[in-house]
Parts: C-alpha cells; sequence; structure tokens
C-alpha cells in the first residue's frame, strides 16, 4: 500500500523553521492547539520535532531567561528530548506503522530529505479499524 494515502500535506500544516524564535513557536503551537510541530531548515528539509516540553525545559535551564526574552532565542538553539524520524515517500506501511507505536505523527520526506508532510498515527489507527471491523461477519 501507498503510504501517501494517509499523507497530510505540508501547505496543510502548521511547521517552523530552524530560524524561527520560541517566542513564534509557542505562539503558533498555541493558536492552533498543537503539542509537537515539524521543524524543516531553510532548504526545506526536516530537521526534527519541537515539542511543548522542548520549550519548557529550554526557559526552565535557562539562567535569566524570561518569557519576553523568547523572542531571542532562535529554535536551533533549543535541544530536543524527541526524535521524531521521518519516513521516505516510498517506504511501506510496516516501517511507517513501526513509527506510529511510539510517535503521534509521522514526518514525511522525499528523496532530498524535504519535508512533504506527516501521517497521523490517528489516521493510521482509523484505516486499521475500518479495515478489521467493517469486514467482519456477524455470526
Amino acid at each position: 500500500m501507498n503510504i501517501a494515502f494517509f499523507l497530510t500535506p505540508k501547505k496543510d500544516l502548521v511547521c517552523a523553521t530552524v530560524n524561527s524564535t520560541m517566542r513564534q513557536a509557542l505562539e503558533r503551537m498555541e493558536r492552533y492547539r498543537f503539542t509537537a510541530i515539524p521543524i524543516i531548515d531553510e532548504k526545506g528539509r526536516y530537521v526534527g520535532t519541537l515539542t511543548e516540553g522542548d520549550l519548557l525545559w529550554k526557559l526552565k535551564n535557562t539562567e535569566e531567561l524570561s518569557f519576553k526574552d523568547t523572542d531571542k532565542i532562535l529554535l536551533k538553539d533549543v535541544p530536543r528530548r524527541v526524535n521524531n524520524k521521518p519516513v521516505y515517500i516510498d517506504s511501506d506501511i510496516e516501517d511507517l506503522v513501526s513509527l506510529a507505536v511510539n510517535q503521534n505523527f509521522v514526518p514525511v520526506v522525499d528523496d532530498n530529505r524535504v519535508f512533504i508532510g506527516i501521517i497521523k498515527r490517528s489516521d493510521i489507527i482509523d484505516y486499521c479499524y475500518k479495515n478489521l471491523f467493517n469486514n467482519k461477519t456477524v455470526t
């Protein structure tokens, strides 16, 4: 099965760049109610996933850093605790499912590691549920 079937394209997502500030990321995450967002570099390549926890730990562990100063800290300077591994667009469903076990979403990249979207774990579970239980014969 082609994993592109599950893809939510980049244009429909909230992302941040490595040169975005902590404040920009916090405001986006608050506005859209996300707890994690993909981070891309200046060439559009996937570099990692930023979580609320990453921002909180940076704030806690940086002496003298207050919320009003978060516009001075770039995301490339925020350590990330979660390593959401991406899949390539031509990966098979087994690769996707094995990552989705531990990730809320799986980033998808092309052959040049350019970020093209995500696949949400909820979409995979929904697909599996429909295929497991909608085809079941009632006895």
